[in-house]
């Protein structure tokens, strides 16, 4: 099995090299970036499995290097480790809305940070292995889970990329009932730093941009969400 190759950001060599060193001795590759606009360069050309990304960078910071990531067609769902100083609250919310599947706040036990990366990737090879249709359909709506689209009557939905994933994953499962704890844990790893309270928002948000098609959605009361089957739509 090949390895799998990380993506380190940050501007402090001495951080650099403790994670390299770490990730390196734990059999992963490693490449190195020093700012914002070299790891997107580096993440399109190299296309590494993972990236840990530091929030405070010269030039295009980590907020928008997430952005970015989110924003390309090539690279949309590489997972991303924010690396974060301590009182960022703001940042790491902003980060985690914006895509990134996870954070550690400096300073960090190296430990720490592997145990999250693993998980993640460990998540990834699981999604993969028992991946759903490349396309999901119900009614007029149509989910491209691999170009990371929603259309209705063949009009593009702009969703966020927290909307995307969470209808992405309950259209995977048509029929199954997810509880909040259950949706949280898949869209953004078991420590999103969210209450299960946004899942209902998020899905607020869901059914307006839907519209015809906001029915797809149901509340299973006192348990979750579940994304109705054919017949039942």
């Amino acid at each position: 099995m090949p390895k799998e190759k990380i993506l380190i950001v940050d501007d402090e060599e001495d951080i650099v090299e403790l994670v390299r060193y770490n990730l390196e001795k734990e059999g992963y590759e490693t490449l190195v970036a020093f700012s914002g606009e070299e790891a997107l360069a580096l993440a399109l050309k190299e296309m590494p499995d993972l990236v840990v990304l530091d929030l405070m960078l010269p030039g295009i910071d980590g907020l928008e290097v997430t952005r970015q990531i989110r924003n390309s067609e090539k690279i949309v769902s590489l997972p991303i480790v924010m690396l974060t100083a301590k009182g960022e609250e703001t940042d790491i919310v902003t980060g985690l809305e914006l895509g990134a599947n996870d954070y550690v706040s400096k300073p960090f036990s190296p430990r720490e940070l592997i145990a999250r990366i693993r998980g993640i990737l460990r998540r990834r090879r699981k999604s993969d292995e028992g991946a759903s249709p490349n396309i999901t359909t119900a009614g007029s709506l149509v989910i491209d889970h691999g170009r990371h689209r929603v259309t209705v009557d063949r009009e593009n939905l702009e969703l966020t990329f927290s909307e995307f994933q969470v209808v992405s994953f309950l259209a995977a499962k048509k029929g199954w009932v997810f509880t909040r704890g259950q949706i949280v844990d898949a869209v953004h790893g078991e420590n999103y730093a969210v209450t299960e309270r946004s899942v209902d928002v998020i899905i607020a948000g869901l059914r307006k941009k839907l519209g015809a098609c906001a029915t797809s959605i149901e509340t299973v009361r006192g348990v979750g969400y579940r994304f109705k089957e054919e017949e039942d739509a």
